[in-house]
């Protein structure tokens, strides 16, 4: 099913930066509304803003002020802030302040210190003007451009000018000012360089920019003269610096102390019927960025009783993972508690400030039905996802599920790191952030389950292959992809884990896998529903086992040829620990009506062509269609549950029901649209003259009953087919991309599952058929999900 973009969306778009000003100050709009929408929902910077670098400890994260580009190249010592890396356009975005009142004045000030000179000096000093598509504060602040002011090669920069410093050595510290002063929309921009020590002036500049160029972010930059690298340790030709004493003022700065991120970033947590004499137990995350030594490591967690807040538990940060874990048992389900979460600062001054989080625990939703938002891949092109994130909130639902690709290697650019651990998990913390960052007022009141997948872990592909590490001879080659195994380092896998799943209730088995590395497969009961919580990667056996060339083999047979070669005895999908584990909890049903399984990717291979709607690809050996004898196994397994199966990963939006020994007689799997379809995938069949019978009564193509490319039984009842992205507007891209969400609810008493598919660019609230894509939503039957069907 292909759409396009209605004009009622294309005007929603348009109005996305009054969408996004619940979530930042800037938005997209012209300078005119721009400006009025600055006065009526902007608070003025109406004082000085000094940095407090000098009173934190040494420790990587920079501070809850500010976002660090990237945060493995930056860190506090010995009070300043300092850039570990001599690559280019390294950066620390101010997150409370932006220029948006462009009709007022403003200052800034930072004292730059060059601590070790490099091939090619590439300048250090000021940037404003820094704005994305939307100019929105959180995706302005990957923007590598803007107007530079500072100091390079002994010269004076403001934008394209340049003058030569009257005196300085690189052992100076010196003092970069920029003024800006607006008659008429027109900003006169006045950069100055004085010695640290005296206040003498070294130069000055000025220079004329339209008002609309100077709005958006603010940071201090190093190496603004040279351009980043995807690639670690690449073109690092540049001088080392370090900055203090950054101060902010004037009127056309906003000033919103709630967009600070930190130190506590986000919180996750989950309520579950443990069923024993734990009674409900609660198990609540919460990640702070990368602390120091002398740095406070402990939180509390305080709930409010009978008015007052009582402190409920104590925890300390994993200092790996940088997220403590309470546990509280016998909690009292039936009515909703509020929570805060505290973290005490210390400084060196021994004074201290205190950071809360708080947020509200549900009850369990037992006399009502259960409502679930089900979301899926983020690839940060779409990033921070305003749409989807603002639907999810809105429509309050009772639990929340990511289930994988929370992150991609891209994200946040600046490349991916494999090793030393240490770093690499610098590396994807920071990725990781851009998650919480973007969806964490989603998790903040309701219970979360967060899958890892592939590319949480930097991998394209997963073969886990029950933790075994990837061969050195296929790392060495260039294709990761296409072997089984782990790349990265079991202490960042397990980092990886922690972070996604240490709110989980505890694993069934905790028994590590191969190389220890952790696992997380468990089962959460919660509003008189049953989930089982799957790894479909971590055990499945490697392409490599069969001789299998990933996007290569297969290409050339007809598309109604099934290979025998593909498949064999022995194979794993979810391997024995997890079958045997389904196995059991198919047959118990105390405390629930109603069974789901939560896992990464569907148990089919429901696309033909990538990444083009062209572009026919046979078979996609990363969906867990694949190994089909072993796929198999796990559905008759999971037929006895009665099971829903929810899912992601593929970026394509489907509903479709699994055959074993005849189609349509096991369970029925819903797919999510991606949040931020990345790589688009197709279904197209009919193009292809794949055999088909049995067509929904609703008629649209692409549905039916098929065989996959591995033989696999499925009947298609819903897809969302994307269109080609093309626009430059990162939202109407996603929207064209089919991305969007899932919504599920679980009727306990009638013991019916409703799903729902909406789309990326639409308002959930106004109640429009066509917020979802074509054949949603649907309800189906418990029973369908052994056979007994009842749709058609």
């Amino acid at each position: 099913m292909n759409y396009h973009l209605s004009r009622r969306d294309a005007l929603k778009i348009a109005m996305t930066g009054l969408a996004t000003s619940a979530i930042g100050c800037s938005t997209n709009l012209s300078e005119q509304a721009s400006s009025k929408l600055a006065s009526e929902n902007n608070v003025r910077l109406n004082k000085s803003i000094s940095s407090q670098w000098h009173n934190t400890f040494d420790r990587i994260f920079i501070g809850g002020d500010y976002w660090a580009n990237p945060m493995e190249n930056w860190c506090i010592k010995n009070g300043a802030a300092e850039c570990t890396s001599k690559g280019g356009n390294r950066s620390i975005h101010s997150l409370k302040h932006q220029i948006v009142n462009l009709d007022k004045n403003f200052s800034t000030s930072v004292v730059i210190e060059k601590y070790r000179a490099g091939e090619t000096d590439g300048g250090a000093g000021i940037r404003i003007g820094a704005k994305s598509d939307i100019n929105e504060y959180k995706s302005n602040c990957f923007v590598q451009q803007g107007i530079d002011a500072g100091v390079i090669d002994g010269q004076l920069v403001l934008g394209k000018k340049r003058t030569h410093l009257t005196q300085a050595s690189d052992k100076d510290k010196i003092k970069v000012t920029l003024l800006g002063n607006v008659t008429n929309g027109i900003y006169a921009l006045t950069a100055q360089a004085h010695t640290e020590s005296d206040n003498l002036l070294l130069a000055s500049l000025t220079d004329y920019y339209p008002a609309n160029e100077v709005q958006g972010n603010i940071a201090v930059v190093s190496n603004f003269a040279i351009e980043s690298s995807e690639k670690p340790g690449q073109q690092e030709i540049g001088s080392l610096y370090r900055f203090t004493d950054w101060q902010i003022s004037g009127e056309a700065f906003c000033n919103n102390p709630q967009q600070t991120f930190g130190p506590i970033l986000w919180c996750m947590y989950t309520l579950n019927d443990s069923r024993s004499e734990q009674g409900f137990v609660l198990k609540l995350s919460a990640l702070t960025g990368p602390l120091g030594i002398e740095d406070n490591h402990q939180l509390t967690l305080e709930v409010k009783k009978s008015g007052k807040w009582q402190a409920v538990a104590q925890a300390k940060l994993d200092q790996d993972a940088w997220v403590a874990t309470f546990t509280v048992n016998n909690w009292q389900e039936n009515s909703d508690h509020e929570y805060r979460v505290i973290y005490n600062q210390k400084h060196k001054n021994n004074s201290t400030t205190q950071d809360v989080f708080s947020g509200t625990i549900k009850a369990s939703p037992t006399n009502r039905n259960l409502r679930m938002a089900a979301l899926t891949c983020q690839n940060d092109y779409g990033f921070p996802y305003a749409p989807v994130a603002t639907n999810v909130v809105n429509m309050q639902p009772d639990l929340v599920y990511f289930s994988g690709d929370q992150i991609y290697e891209n994200h946040g650019g600046f490349g991916v790191i494999y090793a030393p651990a240490d770093l690499a998990i610098l590396n994807y913390l920071r990725k990781y952030y851009q998650f919480g960052w973007a969806f964490r007022e989603a998790m903040r009141n309701a219970p979360t389950v967060v899958l890892p997948d592939d590319h949480d872990i930097l991998q394209g592909n997963l073969w886990g292959e029950g933790g075994n590490a990837m061969s050195v001879q296929a790392i060495a080659s260039g294709r990761t992809d296409n072997a089984g195994g782990y790349i990265s380092p079991v202490k960042l896998v397990n980092v990886v884990h922690k972070t996604h799943t240490g709110h989980h209730p505890d694993p069934i088995d905790p028994t590590p896998s191969a190389r220890n590395i952790s696992v997380y497969y468990t089962e959460l009961v919660y509003g008189n529903v049953s989930f089982a919580i799957i790894a479909d990667r971590q055990w499945k056996s490697g392409p490599e086992t069969l001789n299998i060339d990933v996007g290569v083999s297969g290409n050339d047979e007809a598309p109604n040829y099934f290979n025998p070669n593909f498949d064999r005895d022995g194979l794993e999908l979810l391997g024995k620990r997890q079958e045997d584990f389904l196995e059991k909890w198919a047959n118990d049903w105390r405390g629930h009506s109603l069974k789901a399984m939560l896992s990464q990717t569907v148990f089919a291979g429901i696309s033909t062509h990538q990444p083009l709607p062209d572009r026919y690809l046979k078979y996609d050996f990363d969906s867990s269609g694949w190994p089909a004898s072993a796929r198999n196994r796990a559905i008759e397994i999971m037929r006895k549950s009665k099971a829903l199966h929810i899912c992601g990963d593929t970026h394509l939006g489907t509903l479709s029901q699994y055959g074993v020994n005849e189609q349509r007689d096991s369970n029925w799997a819903f797919c999510t649209p991606a949040i931020s379809a990345g790589w688009p995938r197709w279904w197209r069949p009919d193009a292809m003259g794949l055999p088909m019978k049995n067509r929904p009564s609703h008629g649209f193509e692409q549905t039916g009953e098929y065989l996959d490319s591995f033989g696999n039984k499925i009947y298609v009842y819903a897809v969302g087919n994307p269109q080609v992205g093309k626009s430059g507007n990162r939202y109407i891209q996603a929207h064209e991309k089919g991305s969007g969400f899932g919504f599920i609810e679980f009727d306990t008493q009638n013991k019916t599952y409703t799903t729902s598919a909406y789309k990326f660019l639409v308002d959930v609230t106004d109640k429009n058929p066509d917020n979802q894509f074509a054949g949603w939503p649907v309800t189906i039957a418990q029973d369908e999900n052994i056979g007994i069907n009842k749709l058609g």
